[in-house]
């Protein structure tokens, strides 16, 4: 009996030993990954390239074109655009120089703005640039206004307008006008005020007196001080000498703030210009240090 239960716990017993022969492909095979991941790894580290982001700024230098023959070709123009006479000799010299600023397509547009029998004569008082813009590489459009003196017969008038224009210019420098004069507008008034300055409670009374009475100085000596007189009132040139023959005549309305060791004016003085007698008025945005004495710093 005891020989067959040891035969039975024997057999269901038997332990499983791993083969390792049958599996030593994909040993070596998972080995051989292992050591070619770690050693791309190193490689990697060693020759890493950083990346990051470049952010590039692109900066667009504003290129200064000089337009003074652009305008003077357009102010010739126009004294010859709106000036005639009522007769057929100055209209067709009138049509042969304008020949000499438009394309052949604007002659041919031109040809009877100005007839014979036309009743007015034309003479140019300004011609006036307001504005020069460039459109395209080649083509600028120019804004300019016409003061003309139209004549009828016995009777005369002024007349205004304002016109814009667009001129070619080639490579060389030659132009011509590719756009007829057409009617627009032109800057007029602004409707902006500045803002008031008013005096605040920074400046007391008696440093108001001091300044009052150190400006009055200055500014009767100004107009014809000479650089040496002018370094006692005003530190490192910053008001140089103006040689007029102007007589002072009051402080307007001077304003003072206190902003830490300095004081800031701003006021108008009242002169009478002894050439044309007229009374001259200049405004002045100063700023004042004291030492011993009050000096103009800027």
């Amino acid at each position: 009996m005891k020989i067959r239960s040891k035969a039975k716990l024997s057999k269901s017993q038997k332990i499983h030993v791993m083969k390792v022969g049958a599996h030593r492909k994909w040993v070596i095979f998972l080995w051989v990954l292992l050591i070619g991941s770690v050693a791309f790894g190193i490689y990697k580290n060693f020759t890493a390239i950083n990346r990051h982001t470049v952010h590039e700024t692109q900066v667009i230098k504003e290129q200064v074109v000089d337009t003074s023959a652009i305008e003077n070709f357009v102010k010739n123009f126009a004294q010859v655009y709106y000036s005639w006479k009522n007769n057929q000799e100055s209209i067709d010299q009138r049509t042969e120089v304008l020949n000499g600023y438009l394309t052949k397509a604007l002659q041919d547009l031109n040809t009877d703005t100005i007839r014979k029998d036309i009743p007015t004569s034309s003479k140019i008082n300004d011609v006036q640039i307001w504005k020069v813009q460039r459109i395209s590489p080649h083509e600028y459009a120019v804004a300019f206004s016409v003061e003309q003196l139209i004549a009828e017969g016995k009777t005369k008038k002024p007349v205004n307008a304002s016109y814009e224009v667009t001129v070619y210019v080639d490579e060389t420098g030659n132009m011509v006008i590719i756009k007829n004069p057409t009617i627009c507008g032109i800057p007029t008034k602004s409707t902006y005020e500045p803002k008031a300055i008013n005096s605040d409670s920074t400046v007391d009374e008696a440093t108001t007196g001091e300044i009052n009475t150190f400006l009055t100085t200055f500014f009767k000596l100004y107009p014809t001080a000479n650089q040496e007189e002018l370094s006692y009132y005003v530190k490192d040139n910053v008001l140089k000498p103006i040689g007029k023959d102007y007589i002072f005549s009051e402080l307007i309305n001077p304003v003072y703030q206190k902003k830490g060791t300095q004081i800031h004016v701003s006021l108008s003085v009242k002169y009478l210009d002894q050439q044309t007698k007229a009374t001259q008025i200049s405004q002045f945005d100063l700023i004042l240090e004291k030492n011993r004495n009050w000096m103009i710093v800027k």
